[in-house]
């Protein structure tokens, strides 16, 4: 059963601390790059919205260089196990919304649309707010890394 993947996850996994991680931090990064070595491996497949995939992009050039980004599209277009499912002007239409009934962001809001059209239960993702969600699980679940 596809999940869909947040950009978190790629971003937790792939990027170096510029500090020393807490605790905490680095149980989320071990987890990040669990997840990711099993999609790389094809043992997972997974959803992303160009929207996310362009919010990896941009902070893997911006944090750590042009090559890996591209790197990292390249991985991602070539790979069978990760579909990229398109954004429209509608889709951020009934984002606002939910952002504000949810406090969350809006590229958060558009994950939830496309999860709820696609009938998507369950998320890989560290960002906290899509806990506010009540339809969908958040794997890994909080209490592992917490």
């Amino acid at each position: 059963m596809k999940k869909f993947i947040d950009s978190s996850v790629f971003v937790y996994a792939y990027l170096k601390p510029r500090r020393k991680l807490t605790e905490k931090e680095k149980r989320v990064k071990v987890l990040a790059k669990e997840i990711v070595s099993h999609l790389e491996r094809g043992e997972l497949e997974v959803i992303m919205t160009v929207v996310h995939l362009s919010e990896v992009l941009n902070i893997l050039e911006d944090r750590l260089n042009l090559q890996t980004s591209l790197s990292f599209l390249e991985l991602v277009l070539a790979s069978e196990n990760i579909e990229i499912v398109p954004v429209t002007l509608h889709d951020y239409q009934a984002a606002l919304e939910i952002a504000r009934r949810y406090a969350v962001s809006a590229n958060d809001a558009v994950a939830y649309i496309k999860m709820c059209e696609m009938k998507i239960g369950e998320i890989y993702t560290f960002d906290k707010h899509f806990r506010n969600f009540e339809k969908i699980k958040v794997v890994p679940e909080p209490h592992e890394y917490e």
